[in-house]
């Protein structure tokens, strides 16, 4: 079984979810979306070097690479076909992705999701995080209330955690956005109405990217909204992905 992908064992699987994390995330919360899911779909949650049991591994600081190494790992697991969901950090890695396969003519999702995510090519200048100081970065994380207030205090547990935070947030802010031809599967925007870190009018752009269907669905919360909007979350998803695959 692929070190990159985290899964349940289950029924008779028709179709799978990848799942991509925000900066500093890990895939295990993923994983509590299985139950949440038909038995025909498999939640298949990326997890990246740096974290998790792949914690001692080095991180990602180039998305484009990033982007290299996943599209085969991708490409093992097309048997079912797929979808695509990303959160933040998520969304422009899977976004970078499917293009990489459409690109590539390699096996591509039937739907694309992002979530918490700005449109690429109308993003805005990100702060440098991934040069601060660890104490400055540290404070830097509290205002994105992603990271347990507990964990942030825990200095022994965060000198372990942010050598991928910071690697994650370098990914996000030394990416520059490239033109390419469209793509050309459904694509899914998924925003939070307090979210702080997302430009509500960037997001409407993000339909310039596909030639297909393209839908905007707002929840309640941050930009970590996906935690506390979990169910609705899914039953979007699930609403999306009724079109591709028979219950």
């Amino acid at each position: 079984m692929s070190h990159w992908l985290l899964r349940q064992p289950g029924g008779e699987r028709r179709f799978r979810l990848f799942c991509f994390s925000y900066a500093g995330g890990s895939a295990g919360p993923y994983l509590a979306w299985q139950p949440a899911l038909p038995p025909h779909i498999e939640v298949c949650a990326l997890q990246l070097p740096g974290r998790g049991p792949r914690l001692m591994e080095k991180p990602f600081r180039s998305l484009f690479q990033l982007v290299e190494v996943l599209a085969p790992v991708i490409a093992r697991e097309a048997a079912l076909p797929f979808a695509f969901f990303g959160h933040s950090l998520g969304g422009l890695l899977a976004f970078e992705l499917a293009r990489h396969c459409q690109r590539h003519g390699l096996p591509s999702p039937q739907h694309l999701f992002v979530s918490a995510t700005g449109a690429p090519r109308h993003r805005r200048d990100k702060p440098r995080l991934h040069e601060l100081g660890d104490e400055a970065l540290i404070d830097a994380l509290r205002g994105y209330n992603g990271t347990p207030p507990a964990a942030l205090a825990d200095r022994e547990l965060m000198d372990l955690l942010l050598p991928a935070i910071r690697a994650d947030f370098a990914l996000v802010e030394t990416y520059a956005y490239k033109e390419g031809p469209q793509l050309d599967i459904p694509l899914t925007v998924l925003a939070g109405t307090q979210d702080s870190h997302v430009s509500p009018a960037s997001l409407p752009a993000w339909q310039e990217e596909t030639s297909a269907a393209f839908d905007l669905h707002w929840f309640e919360g941050d930009h970590f909204f996906i935690h506390q909007q979990q169910r609705a979350v899914t039953g979007c998803i699930l609403a999306q992905l009724a079109a591709l695959q028979p219950a």
